[in-house]
C-alpha cells in the first residue's frame, strides 16, 4: 500500500470521531510465524517487533490515548527456558532502542503484572526507560508483563480483604469501584476495543475484569504481519458498532 493510500485511511478514521479511548492488543502467532518459514521460534518474535513499532506509531497519531500489549503471561514462563530467556533479552534491547522513537511520539510507558518476577537487567531497564519517558503527555503504552487476569483478581480481592481485617473497609462498602481501584489498572480506562491475532477465539487471562463491555476484533493475521492498516481496518470496523453496555436502544 502506497504512503498516501495509508495517510488517507487514517485521515477518515479521525474524521469519522468515535475513536476508541483504549486499544489491547493480544499479540498471538509468533511462534507460527517462524515455523511456517522453518524459522526458530524466537524469530517470530524479532520479526513482531515491527508491528510493535508500527501500532504504536499508529496510535499516537491518530490519538488513541491507551495502547495495552499482552506482551508475556505468567503462563509464558513455562515455556523452554531457552525461549524465555531469549524473550528477556530481546525485550531488554527493544526497551533500550526503542526509546528514542517512542519519546518522538510523545508516549508514556508503564507496566502491569507481576513486574518483580522479571529478570533484574529487565526490571532496570523497563525502569529507565520508564522514567525518559515519564514527562511526554501523548498515547499511555501498557506492557502487559508476566501478567495473568486471575492473579490481578486474587490480589485485588486480597487487598480488600486486609483492608476489611483491618477496619479500614466495611464488606458493604465493596461495590465495582472498590475493586477496580485495587486492580493493577487502576489509573487506566477499560479497553474499548481488543484486537487478537492469528485467529484464535479466546481471551487467555487477558484483562478478565477490564474487557466485560470491549467491542472484540479478531483476525487471522498473524502479529508479525500486522501493520498500520490492519490496526485501521480494526478501528473501522469499532466505529461501526453500536455500544449499548446492555441498555435497549
Amino acid at each position: 500500500m502506497r504512503p498516501s493510500d495509508l495517510l488517507a485511511e487514517q485521515k477518515e478514521l479521525v474524521a469519522n470521531g468515535n475513536l476508541p479511548r483504549h486499544v489491547a492488543v493480544i499479540m498471538d502467532g509468533n511462534g507460527r510465524w517462524a515455523t511456517r518459514r522453518g524459522l526458530p521460534r524466537i524469530a517470530g518474535h524479532h520479526a513482531a517487533r515491527r508491528s510493535v513499532r508500527e501500532v504504536v506509531e499508529a496510535c499516537a497519531e491518530i490519538g488513541v490515548s491507551y495502547l495495552t500489549l499482552y506482551t508475556f503471561s505468567t503462563e509464558n514462563w513455562q515455556r523452554p527456558r531457552s525461549e524465555v530467556s531469549g524473550l528477556m533479552a530481546f525485550l531488554r534491547q527493544v526497551l533500550k532502542e526503542e526509546c528514542d522513537l517512542m519519546a518522538r511520539n510523545n508516549v508514556r510507558l508503564s507496566a502491569i503484572g507481576q513486574v518483580a518476577d522479571l529478570p533484574g537487567e529487565v526490571r532496570d531497564q523497563l525502569e529507565q526507560t520508564r522514567r525518559q519517558l515519564s514527562g511526554n503527555t501523548g498515547l499511555n503504552l501498557v506492557l502487559a508483563l508476566s501478567y495473568s487476569g486471575r492473579r490481578e483478581l486474587v490480589d485485588c480481592f486480597r487487598r480488600l480483604a486486609e483492608e476489611v481485617r483491618a477496619g479500614q473497609l466495611d464488606p458493604a462498602q465493596i461495590d465495582e469501584a472498590a475493586i477496580e481501584r485495587h486492580l493493577y489498572t487502576a489509573d487506566v480506562p477499560p479497553p474499548d476495543l481488543l484486537i487478537r491475532t492469528s485467529g484464535e477465539m479466546r481471551l487467555s487471562n487477558f484483562l478478565l475484569w477490564q474487557l466485560a463491555y470491549a467491542e472484540i476484533y479478531v483476525t487471522d493475521t498473524l502479529w508479525p504481519d500486522f501493520g498500520k492498516r490492519d490496526l485501521y481496518r480494526a478501528i473501522s470496523e469499532y466505529q461501526k458498532r453500536d455500544r449499548r453496555f446492555g441498555r435497549v436502544e
